[in-house]
This record gives C-alpha cells, sequence and structure tokens, in this order.
C-alpha cells in the first residue's frame, strides 16, 4: 500500500488529520519546513508529527517526510500526458493509438529505470548469479511473460523454473541453493502470499518485483525491484505498464547476470546458438558474419 493511501486510513485524531490534510496540501513544500513550522501552521502540537509518523510505521518525523516526498515525487514524475489505465480514447485512430502506446512504453521505461536502486540491483544480481536454481513465482497471467527470461537464462546455463503447477510443493521442494522470484504487482495476492512462509523456512532468498509502497511481500522480500506504479488493479484497458515494466526488470536481471562473465556467456551462447539455429535470411541486416578461423 502506498504511503498516500495509508494517511488516508480513518486511524488519526481530527488534531492528526488536520496535519494530514495540511500535508497533501503543501506536498513538495514541506520540504524544508520543521516540525515547528508546520505545527505553527496547523495549530498542533510538535509532538502530534511524531505521533502520525509511529502510526504510520515510521521511527519518526524525518523518516516519514522523505518517504512521503519520495511517493509524492515519484507519482509526479513521468506519465504527465497519458493515463496508464486508458491510454488511448474510443475516436482515436489507429496511428494515434499506436503512438499512445509508444509514448505509454517509453513512459514505463523510464519510469521502471528510475526505481531501481544500485544496491538491490546489485544483490538480486548476485544472488541469481550464485543460485544453482532460480524459480520463478507469480500468477499464471505474469508467469507468460516470463517466458523469455527463462530461455535467455538457459542459454547462458542458468536453470531457471516457472512455478506454474503446484507452486506450493515447488516452495517446499526447494533448498537454500534456490533464489525465488516473486513477481506481485499488489504484493498480497492470496496465492502467492501463501508461499512466502515456506520459503522464508526453507532460508530461500526471495527477490521480489512489486509495485511501490509496503506490502506484504515487501515484508519476507530479500531484494525488491519496484514496478511502475499508475495502474488500478482492475479498471483499465489492459496492464500494459505492469507487463512492459515487468519486462524490463527481468530484461536488466539477465543481462545484469550475464555481464558478471561477458566473455563467457556470449561465446558459448553464440556457439550454442549457431549449432542450433540453422535460420536463413536476405536481408543483410539480419545476416550473420562468417569468421575464417584459419
Amino acid at each position: 500500500m502506498l504511503l498516500t493511501e495509508k494517511m488516508k486510513e480513518d486511524i488519526f485524531s481530527s488534531s492528526e488529520r488536520d496535519i494530514i490534510d495540511y500535508l497533501f496540501k503543501q506536498r513538495e513544500n514541506i520540504k524544508d519546513k520543521t516540525t515547528k513550522q508546520i505545527s505553527k501552521e496547523t495549530y498542533t502540537h510538535p509532538s502530534t508529527l511524531i505521533r502520525i509518523a509511529k502510526k504510520l510505521g515510521y521511527s519518526g518525523w524525518i523518516e516519514l517526510k522523505n518517504s512521503f516526498l519520495d511517493e509524492i515525487y515519484y507519482l509526479n514524475r513521468h506519465f504527465s500526458s497519458i493515463d496508464a489505465n486508458y491510454p488511448f480514447d474510443e475516436h482515436d485512430s489507429v496511428m494515434t493509438v499506436a503512438n499512445k502506446m509508444a509514448l505509454l512504453n517509453q513512459n514505463t521505461i523510464s519510469d521502471t529505470l528510475s526505481l531501481i536502486n544500485y544496491d538491490d540491483l546489485q544483490r538480486a544480481t548476485n544472488m541469481l548469479d550464485t543460485a544453482a536454481h532460480i524459480k520463478v513465482f507469480s500468477m499464471n497471467h505474469n508467469l507468460l511473460i516470463c517466458y523469455d527470461f527463462k530461455t535467455k537464462m538457459n542459454r547462458i546455463r542458468k536453470h531457471v523454473s516457472l512455478c506454474t503447477v503446484d507452486p506450493q510443493f515447488e516452495a517446499v521442494n526447494s533448498n537454500s541453493e534456490t533464489c525465488a522470484i516473486v513477481i506481485s504487482y499488489s504484493g498480497e495476492s492470496d496465492d502467492i502470499v501463501s508461499l512466502l512462509p515456506f520459503l522464508k523456512r526453507k532460508k530461500i532468498p526471495i527477490i521480489a518485483l512489486t509495485s511501490i509502497g509496503e506490502n506484504t511481500l515487501t515484508k519476507y522480500a530479500d531484494c525488491i525491484l519496484r514496478i511502475t506504479t499508475r495502474e488500478r488493479l482492475y479498471s483499465k484497458i489492459g496492464s500494459f505498464t505492469t507487463n512492459d515494466s515487468i519486462c524490463f526488470l527481468l530484461d536488466v536481471l539477465y543481462a545484469s547476470v550475464f555481464s558478471k562473465d561477458y566473455k563467457k556467456n556470449l561465446e558459448f551462447k553464440t556457439n550454442i546458438s549457431k549449432y542450433f539455429d540453422h535460420r536463413k535470411s536476405s536481408n543483410e541486416v539480419m545476416q550473420e558474419t562468417i569468421q575464417d578461423n584459419d
């Protein structure tokens, strides 16, 4: 759940609600304001800000303020001219639809990239690189877009399984040499959440691909990569940004693992492809250069 959503819950006193209303009104303007200034402008006591922070699970006001500003900054960034839920209108021509979908895709990639943290990406890369077996857990509609990741990883000798059948059994039948990639936009899907205690009990490292904010999945994850968070759960034309964001993150993970041993992986993949791939094309762009090894 987003912090801004949690702040709208009915758990605050009237004076606390006055401060929260003030925060939503001022937004980025609170960046350089002290607790004394905010309490003065809201006619409340500075300790009230601390109580709000504690209720929201933060250690203090500064931590809450920074998280609030980070979330507001993210929600304001990108997608200013296009709605992720309804990216085109019923009267748009096919070329207008095409252009809007292209813009949506570009914004999604840029948005997802902005959410990647170096330390998390490095940690995820190391976890995948050292794992003897990688298991991907998600709902079936997400697993469908993971086949390309599985194929690419298998071609550099990384064993990846998409756990489509009996995911509970797959979770239990794993060990510490397994690395789990768990994908859930909401982070609250019952079928996914039910797997997490099993994975944790088996001491299996978990890489979570999920939305921004706190959810059940993030509480279990050892490493978190954020999916662009612009879509509602159901009221939308399609899961365009979610799917594009997941695909991009999986591509980044594959490329990062590949780069750990770039020359060896490239040589192996190229030689295997050369042996099994017998496609031909008259298009010069597609033609392979035949190298003379003599």
